[in-house]
This record gives C-alpha cells, sequence and structure tokens, in this order.
C-alpha cells in the first residue's frame, strides 16, 4: 500500500510547521533574556554561505505551501520574504498553515505519474507527483527545518529533539 500525497505531504507539512513556530517562540524568548535583538537572532547562520534564520523559515514556508499548491493544482498564495521580526515570522508560518488547511485532502490526490513542474532561476526541473514529493519537496522541507533548529541549538536556545518533532 502506497501513502496518500495528503499523508505525505500535507500532514507533514502541518505538524512540521507548528513545531517550527514553537522553536521561534523559544528562539524569542531566549533572545529576550539573553539580551540579543531579533536582527541579530534572525540573521544568525551557520556557514557563511548558508542563509540565516528568517530565511530558512522563508522558505519551510515556501516548499511546504508550493508543494500544496502544485499538488492540488491551485495557485499558492504569494508571500514577500520581507519578515524581520519573530512576530512576522509566526504571522507568516499562521498563514502557511491556513492555507495548507484550506486544501481538502481529495485535491491532492490523484495520478502520482502526472508531471510535476518547478521553475527555479537557471532551470526546469521536472518530477513524477511521487518523486517530487519523495525526492523534492519533503526532504526541503525537512532541510530548512532542520537548519532552523539547528541555528536556534547553536545559539544556546534550550530545545532537543522532542522541540523538533512535537507532541502527539
Amino acid at each position: 500500500m502506497s501513502a496518500s500525497l495528503y499523508g505525505s505531504t500535507a500532514a507533514q507539512f502541518v505538524r512540521g510547521l507548528q513545531n517550527l513556530s514553537a522553536l521561534l517562540e523559544k528562539g524569542a524568548a531566549w533572545a529576550k533574556e539573553n539580551g540579543k535583538s531579533e536582527e541579530e537572532v534572525l540573521n544568525t547562520r551557520l556557514a557563511e554561505d548558508m542563509y540565516p534564520l528568517a530565511r530558512q523559515v522563508q522558505i519551510t514556508s515556501d516548499m511546504s505551501k508550493g508543494a500544496i499548491a502544485r499538488l492540488a493544482g491551485i495557485a499558492a498564495p504569494a508571500m514577500e520574504d520581507s519578515e524581520v521580526t519573530f512576530a512576522q515570522l509566526q504571522e507568516r508560518i499562521a498563514k502557511t498553515l491556513r492555507f495548507i488547511k484550506s486544501v481538502d485532502a481529495q485535491q491532492l490526490e490523484g495520478d502520482e505519474s502526472r508531471e510535476i513542474v518547478v521553475k527555479g532561476r537557471n532551470r526546469e526541473m521536472k518530477f513524477t507527483a511521487h518523486s517530487y514529493v519523495t525526492v523534492f519537496a519533503v526532504p526541503n522541507f525537512y532541510f530548512h527545518i532542520t537548519t532552523a533548529y539547528n541555528i536556534l541549538r547553536h545559539l544556546g536556545v534550550n530545545i532537543g529533539k522532542m522541540d523538533f518533532i512535537g507532541g502527539n
């Protein structure tokens, strides 16, 4: 039995975004307790050639809403990538969650071999719906959540594996 596209994407994205929101809450509290500016925390990166925390959150949002939209055959809500505070990032996560939850599971189901096209800056990538989910959308989603988690952990925010995984 194969997993549904909904279960492989939307259900995971909702949980991951909720967990990311909780991580950001802890990051904001840590910054306040330790006299760090939001700007400093949100611009922290693990390596010079990696995106900072704020961009990791934006890409997590983009990856999840883009995947749901592509699979459902609808347009994803546009977001400007202009967030510079924890509150703005939380609102972006909330908007992303509202969009994902507005899409009915049936809208994602169908022919797993249908073509999904992702247009990048310099190239166009073509997938089947199944391969798009399994080798592109979900791995990218988790990469950016993991990197956000690692940035916060690196700064000294008191978070652990259960914060990443979340509750039941």
